[in-house]
């Protein structure tokens, strides 16, 4: 989810023919019954004949097993099972880990450094639980992603693999403050590049010739993995896509402990406006979104705070050790910049709001549902209604303009152009760069 600039889931009781007569019998009886042998001790006379005849042995039914609990050992199509049950031990797959160089080799090595990173096993445990849930989701998406699906069709199957792997529906109170979605999903088509989610009622179909950015967070108790990607049917814009895709492993690979934001941003500038994309006759050049950065990540809040730019400029703020980004990238074939557009979906509390004397009593209501079921995570219109939540417009609205939730409405080029974004979380650890969300896939 991406930083704007904002300029500045019998016993068989068997009764034999002959009923016995005698309690001794009747014990007889009961003991057969229990027996776990195949055939019953006890012998029924052959039809027919005098008493003293040799007597038939007749078989019990063995007793039906109830069947043991099957444990699952791969994910099912769509995502349902639950990952904790996959990965027993919390062992979940580290991600892709990366020495650091220059003034910062040592760290590899160092025992401090390798003490440090050892004593945050339980936050690596949720990170890469997260890690992974994220890869999983996205790759069955990829996969099943089709044209004339409906975009709501796309962001709930997404959001409902997310559930359902990280154990947390989000339908009782803070549910999904402990884990689930970390933000609604973005399916953004051609010149929007990020904040669309469909709200409730729209039929906007996926076509063949759409480029369509996927962006969704997944986290575990606020450990937020922000991860996207692109995809298109046609592959006129491959190129763009291959440039964006580029320019955000330069930034990944450029970012670490020390280094300055101004020095991520010119990276990514070079690599992604070294490419062209041809359309018909045309020829436009990939231009980096210059609004539009990665982010640091906090617990339970998105955008922590810093940015990530993806042009050259003059921030000398550095990344420090501990941290975490969201190292994203936008390429457009139009202007590199973007504005307010269209219906708003996306909303988030403010962290810091002042308190304010709700006189709205829907927007007093609203504010309580949204504190005990999104906490300062991003919540869109969808999720309200998924909630049973209803003619909650007004206070909504009214939430925004005194300044305590925050409307991130879609941002868009100009209308004919095509945007690209590709991103991951990266973890700043004491002895290593770990891609958090790095996959086989991207």
């Amino acid at each position: 989810m991406p930083s704007q600039i904002t300029e500045p889931l019998k016993k068989l009781d068997i009764k034999d023919a002959a009923a016995p007569t005698d309690k001794s019998a009747n014990d007889n009886a009961l003991d057969a019954g229990d027996s776990d042998e195949g055939e019953d001790e006890n012998e029924a006379p052959i039809d027919g004949a005098p008493p003293g005849v040799a007597k038939k042995k007749r078989k019990r039914k063995p007793k039906k097993k109830k069947a043991a609990g099957v444990i699952p050992t791969k994910q099912s199509d769509p995502p349902r099972v639950l990952l904790s049950s996959l990965f027993p031990n919390n062992s979940y797959p580290v991600g892709e880990e990366v020495e650091y160089i220059g003034e910062n080799a040592y760290r590899t090595t160092n025992e401090e450094k390798r003490h440090l990173d050892r004593i945050n096993s339980d936050f690596l445990a949720e990170y890469r639980q997260a890690a992974e849930v994220h890869r999983q989701v996205r790759q069955w998406a990829h996969k099943n992603i089709k044209p004339g699906q409906s975009l709501t069709e796309i962001a709930e199957g997404i959001e409902d693999s997310v559930r359902a792997l990280t154990g947390h529906p989000g339908l009782e109170d803070g549910d999904n403050i402990k884990g689930g979605i970390a933000f609604p999903t973005g399916v953004n088509l051609d010149h929007i590049a990020a904040h669309y989610s469909p709200n409730a009622g729209n039929k906007t179909l996926l076509s063949k010739e759409n480029v369509m950015k996927v962006d969704f967070g997944v986290h575990v108790n606020g450990r937020i993995v922000d991860s996207a990607f692109t995809m298109s049917f046609d592959h006129t814009y491959d190129k763009l896509m291959e440039a964006v895709k580029a320019a955000t492993n330069e930034g990944i690979k450029q970012a670490g402990i020390d280094v300055r934001m101004s020095d991520i941003g010119a990276a990514i500038q070079e690599v992604m406006e070294s490419y062209e994309v041809e359309v018909g006759k045309d020829t436009f050049p990939v231009k980096c979104i210059r609004n539009l950065n990665g982010h640091d990540i906090q617990q339970w809040r998105i955008h922590g705070g810093k940015s990530v730019p993806i042009v050259k400029g003059s921030d000398q703020t550095k990344m420090e050790e501990g941290e975490i980004f969201a190292i994203e990238t936008f390429g457009s074939t139009g202007n590199g910049y973007v504005r307010d557009d269209l219906e708003c979906s996306h909303y988030s509390r403010i962290p810091d709001a002042p308190k304010v004397d709700l006189r709205l009593s829907s927007a007093k209501n609203l504010l309580n549902v949204i504190n005990k079921n999104f906490g300062t995570l991003p919540f869109c219109r969808r999720y309200l209604d998924r909630l049973g939540q209803d003619k909650y417009l007004l206070g909504l609205n009214n939430l925004v303009s005194n300044g305590i939730v925050e409307a991130y409405p879609p941002l868009v080029d100009k209308k004919g152009s095509m945007t690209a974004q590709f991103e991951h979380t990266i973890l700043l650890r004491p002895n290593c760069k770990e891609v958090i969300s790095r996959g086989d896939d991207y």
